[in-house]
């Protein structure tokens, strides 16, 4: 069997959670904004905790989240700067918040323990810290801009706990503290939670889909431009520098960084359209065609990379 098709076997189960969050909608009226509450709320900081006590940091492995965090910022602001009033509501700044992340978390930790050793994919779940921390800061910040005002923006950042998990285990971290291995256990399961009410969340957001006003071909067109063709090209840039010039990294931390920019657009641009009243339906088809495009392209973008 080509490797295309081993690849495509592996992921493809991770599609059935978007038709049980469908089908959770549909026919069991679960509201999609309590699920983006507890994604927010309670799974997302103990992941964010937990996934920061499991790696033993040192300087190559803390670089990733740092650098990926100032990238992915700096993604988010020259897109609401170029795009930001190109439409007369916030669809602009969800372009610049989904410009700037993409479903490294609900999508790219099953991604990661499908495909990497248990240490390695501890190195990426500490590494989507990046996003999430993104999405807490900065992707936040873009997103509320279209509601609210840049006080009221910063003051729901700084409520969002996921900020202060990481900042908490960090801490923990450097100081030595070590959860014990019962609760280890426990707290471990709150990642395979966490990526399946987050890829359910995407089967929820279509419910109520309406196809006149959320397939907007312009904004599809620049996200996927961004997400499919700009970000792997600028990590395997990434890759090639330090590859030949500063030989800082290493082969596992490329396969890190080339997984955390092939995934497809992030789950969470639906969870704070809703949150934020931001157009969550167009934010939904997006990022659920997004997901489809992914079932072919990623298994395709692997292959060529030579698989991990």
């Amino acid at each position: 069997m080509s490797l295309f098709f081993i690849i495509l076997l592996k992921i493809f189960p991770l599609y059935i959670n978007i038709v049980l969050g469908y089908v959770a909608t549909k026919f069991l009226d679960v509201k999609r904004e309590s699920i983006a509450n507890v994604l927010i709320y309670i799974l997302g900081p103990i992941v964010v905790f937990s996934a920061t006590l499991s790696v033993k940091i040192d300087l190559s492995i803390l670089f990733l989240p740092v650098f990926l965090y100032l990238f992915c910022s700096i993604i988010a602001f020259l897109s609401l700067f170029i795009w930001g009033k190109s439409w007369n509501d916030p669809t602009g700044n969800i372009l610049a918040f989904s410009a700037g992340t993409g479903n490294t978390g609900y999508f790219g930790i099953p991604l990661a323990i499908i495909f990497f050793p248990p240490h390695l994919a501890d190195i990426y779940i500490f590494t989507v810290l990046a996003s999430l921390l993104y999405e807490s800061t900065s992707g936040f910040y873009v997103t509320a801009k279209g509601n609210f005002t840049v006080k009221q923006s910063i003051q729901k950042m700084l409520r969002l706990p996921i900020l202060y998990a990481f900042i908490l285990g960090i801490i923990c971290n450097l100081i030595g503290v070590q959860i014990p291995e019962a609760i280890s256990a426990y707290t471990g399961q709150f990642k395979g939670a966490y990526g399946i009410l987050g890829m359910m969340m995407l089967g929820m957001g279509l419910i109520g889909l309406q196809r006149g006003s959320d397939l907007d071909a312009k904004f599809i067109s620049i996200t996927f431009i961004l997400k499919f063709i700009f970000w792997p090209l600028a990590m395997l840039a990434v890759i090639y520098i330090d590859k030949t010039y500063i030989m800082f990294l290493n082969e596992d931390l490329y396969k890190v960084l080339f997984l955390f920019s092939i995934v497809p657009l992030a789950g969470n641009t639906v969870t704070l359209a809703v949150l934020l009243n931001a157009k969550p339906q167009k934010a939904s088809f997006t990022v659920i065609l997004s997901t489809i495009v992914s079932i072919l392209y990623i298994p395709i973008v692997l292959a060529l990379y030579g698989g991990f």
